[in-house]
């Protein structure tokens, strides 16, 4: 197999587990609201995925976590962040599974950085996007959303 190339499975681990492909951002501002932004980003993915996820749904957002972590643009947030993913891969079996392993590593992170931990139980109500399920009242006579 030709590295990185594809598998039935998805893509190759070496494309998913490669180095982090940014330098250093030495900005401490821009890195923090980068940091803030991603992390909404990844909450609001883990909160929005599916409770019964299929094969490929799973797979999807588990290559998403890594590829991002790959593409970070702070190279070295990149490269801690692949190394929590190393020890404590993606869970993806579940929404919950998503937004419960999200909040974990999220405060594997806050540890790191000296910052205070989250409760857990809370990430639900923390990173709900207002986007609630589809409203089968608001459906055009075309089964459209209105």
């Amino acid at each position: 197999m030709v590295p990185g190339q594809k598998t039935e499975l998805g893509p190759s681990s070496a494309l998913l587990t490669g180095h982090a492909i940014a330098p250093k951002l030495g900005n401490a501002t821009a890195k923090a609201e980068l940091g803030r932004a991603a992390w909404k980003v990844l909450h609001t993915t883990f909160a929005r995925f599916p409770e019964k996820p299929t094969d490929d749904e799973k797979e999807a957002l588990r290559s998403y976590v890594h590829l991002f972590q790959r593409l970070y643009p702070c190279g070295e947030c990149a490269e801690h962040f692949g190394k929590v993913l190393a020890k404590y891969p993606p869970q993806v079996s579940s929404r919950t599974a998503a937004a419960m392993w999200g909040c974990y590593v999220h405060n594997i992170v806050n540890k790191r950085l000296h910052k205070d931990e989250f409760n857990c139980e809370n990430i639900g109500d923390a990173y709900d996007c207002g986007c609630g399920e589809e409203d089968p009242k608001a459906k055009g006579k075309d089964g459209k959303p209105a």
